[in-house]
């Protein structure tokens, strides 16, 4: 019987991956406010990281200590070095690239990740690409048409259905207008945007290949952040020298750093960790395309936007688009665990197999006191012969001194 539906596997991936999502598009919205006053974005990445550090430091003490955890190897701390140089370039170039454009910008790039992804898992043999199977031609689609989706949502406007009021504060709309910024430098951003999320996709596809030999998930994202912490305050110190530059006030600087640091650089890292171990890259990824409908539900709550028909009919199709991927992994995890019950099990039972051949080779009668009596091995089904040997007269599977079974 193949496994039945799990609050584990299906349901709680797909809520904490939203959250998730709408936690990046969050910190995206505080960071680009931060920067309209005057934040460098990589004095903020430096103490995003730092700060994730230092309180990742005693909770993973404690949890090292309280359970058996896996030792790390010199190729493990190796892969998480380099997992860290991945990571920390994706951000500083991500950063970067929404300090010259917005988080919309940077959301509707975003959905190039699925894409990215799913080639890479493909090379990488992470995730199976069969032309007939149901389940690839499912993900393959869905991540198509929700990629389409999001550009729709961008692209396309069309008739407004819920138009904007012009009554609302200006104390609120001032810090976010950075998500109607129309002066930003689009060609850059795209350029630095763009080589961020094929960083991100690589990031996903080594640590899942890190996670199948170290799998735990807090120590890695620990590892992880300490690495990112060197490499960003590194490279910040040699870009921003000013060390007027690195103090911060109590200010949306702090609050954006705090917010990013805790809820982005932790609480996420270790949330996409434990997808990724669990569910795999392609499915983790086939959320992204979601950033850019979050990012279109804060624009309309927070800046009193305009709804138009292109934002909605975007967001239908990356809601089927995101169904077929879901549905498309879910059977394929059926898929695998009906051919694993169906596979054979000769081989995990060796010695009914040698039973098995050298009985089916004699296939022939043995007289036990005056009487013949005779048996056949099923030749593709080695289970049935302990049924049919029980049939057998008890001579034959406890003879007695001097009997010979041999001829």
């Amino acid at each position: 019987m193949a496994r039945g539906w799990s609050f584990y596997r299906d349901f709680l991936p797909v809520v904490v991956i939203i959250g998730n999502e709408c936690n990046d598009m969050g910190s995206l919205t505080l960071f680009k406010a931060a920067t309209l006053q005057g934040m460098n974005n990589h004095v903020f990445v430096a103490y995003a990281y730092a700060l994730a550090t230092t309180v990742l430091l005693p909770i993973t003490f404690f949890h090292r200590r309280s359970r058996v955890v896996p030792p790390l190897s010199f190729s493990i701390i190796s892969k998480i070095v380099l997992l860290g140089v991945i990571g920390s370039s994706s951000q500083i170039l991500g950063y970067a690239g929404v300090s010259y454009s917005s988080p919309t910008l940077a959301s509707s790039i975003g959905n190039l990740v699925p894409a990215f992804t799913f080639i890479l898992a493909v090379i990488c043999r992470m995730e199976k690409l069969a032309a007939k199977s149901r389940s690839s031609q499912a993900k393959v689609i869905g991540s198509i048409i929700s990629i389409a989706g999001a550009f729709v949502l961008t692209l396309y406007k069309g008739p407004s259905i819920i138009k904007a009021h012009t009554h609302l504060s200006l104390l609120l709309q001032q810090p976010l207008n950075f998500l109607k910024s129309e002066d930003a430098s689009w060609a850059i951003a795209g350029i630095l945007l763009t080589a961020d999320y094929f960083l991100t996709s690589v990031w996903y596809i080594l640590q899942v290949n890190i996670l199948k030999v170290f799998p735990d998930e807090l120590t890695l994202v620990f590892f992880y952040n300490v690495t990112a912490t060197i490499l960003s305050t590194a490279v910040g110190f040699f870009s921003v020298p000013n060390a007027s530059a690195w103090k911060i006030g109590l200010n949306i600087s702090l609050i954006s750093i705090v917010c990013s640091g805790i809820f982005g650089k932790l609480m996420s890292n270790v949330v996409y960790a434990w997808a990724l171990h669990l569910k795999g890259p392609v499915y983790v990824t086939s959320f992204k395309p979601l950033q850019i409908v979050i990012a279109v539900a804060m624009g309309i709550m927070f800046l009193d936007d305009t709804l138009y028909v292109g934002s909605v009919v975007g967001a239908t199709v990356i809601s089927f688009g995101l169904y077929a991927v879901l549905w498309g992994k879910a059977t394929e995890e059926i898929e695998e665990d009906v051919g694993s019950l169906e596979s054979p099990t000769i081989e995990n039972a060796p010695l009914l197999q040698s039973l098995r051949t050298e009985t089916s080779e004699k296939n022939s009668t043995y007289d036990n006191e005056g009487q013949s009596c005779g048996f056949i091995v099923p030749q593709d089904d080695p289970v049935m012969l302990i049924p049919v040997c029980l049939r057998m007269e008890p001579a034959l599977f406890f003879p007695q001194r001097g009997t010979n079974l041999s001829s």
